[in-house]
């Protein structure tokens, strides 16, 4: 089931537009082409439009901003406007004014349908959400087989709200809809040593949807998991010589061997 989204990325070949940020850029278009997609990572707001309207799915991270702010709306309007996948990356929520008002901002001017990151951000995205009051969010920053189904219960109903899949990042994933939650355990420790891979996996996320339109919940499943189980391949890898440069690197060609059926027996994964 979720190695055939993975395969029909790889069929598809879908361009991917990402505005992301400069810390994470490289390695997020290097793990879209890993995948089996095609990466385009442009910001400047006079060709969004066009660029948008080739594309099959659209990344939007937050990481670090400036001038691509109003590039960020306009390309989610665009995506809005021709039904494309995008995915929102709110690195940093509740950290600043800016990052606050900046999410608020996209959040009134266009639907995502993926919004993807840890705990903390997701909970403060939730808070402050759009120009409304938010769900409530009295659940743990920290995602535990004891406080999972408080955490499921939030993040559903921030779904509703936002007509998002909302993907919740840790030690324990946790993926759902308005209705459905999955639960991924695949990961390494080590994953949280190296900057960027949330990053990464929001980009490879967008190549998901782009290639799973029809089943985004389980395209998010798909990706979260792919991102998982390629950190432990990429850890089981390493020697006793290797540190956090070349286990990004590794995750990065983990990606790239990854087969479907190789997902499909390694994910670890469950309905809740």
């Amino acid at each position: 089931m979720l190695g055939e989204k993975l395969d029909n990325i790889r069929k598809l070949n879908p361009l991917i537009e990402n505005i992301t940020n400069y810390v994470t850029v490289n390695d997020c278009a290097n793990i879209t082409l890993a995948c089996g997609a095609s990466p385009i990572m442009a910001d400047n707001i006079e060709e969004i439009e066009q660029i948008v309207a080739i594309s099959q799915g659209v990344n939007i991270n937050i990481g670090t901003l400036g001038s691509v702010i109003d590039s960020m709306v306009l390309a989610a309007i665009t995506a809005n406007k021709y039904n494309i996948p995008i995915v929102l990356d709110p690195v940093g929520a509740g950290a600043s004014k800016l990052r606050n008002d900046t999410l608020a901002k996209l959040l009134d001017n266009a639907k995502f349908t993926l919004i993807r990151g840890n705990i903390s951000e997701i909970k403060a995205l939730a808070l402050g959400a759009s120009s409304t009051k938010g769900v409530d969010a009295d659940v743990s920053d920290v995602v535990t087989l004891e406080n999972v189904d408080k955490t499921i219960d939030f993040a559903k109903a921030f779904a509703k709200q936002t007509g998002s899949v909302i993907a919740i990042s840790g030690a324990i994933d946790v993926i759902c809809d308005a209705k459905d939650a999955y639960l991924v355990f695949n990961g390494h420790e080590l994953m949280t040593k190296v900057t960027g891979t949330g990053c990464q996996l929001s980009s490879m996320a967008a190549a998901f949807l782009a290639a799973n339109k029809e089943e985004p919940l389980l395209a998010s499943v798909a990706a979260v998991a792919t991102m998982g189980l390629c950190g432990e391949i990429a850890y089981n890898r390493m020697s006793s010589l290797d540190g956090n440069s070349s286990y990004r690197n590794y995750i990065i060609d983990a990606v790239f061997n990854l087969t479907g059926e190789a997902l499909q027996k390694g994910a670890r994964y469950e309905k809740r």
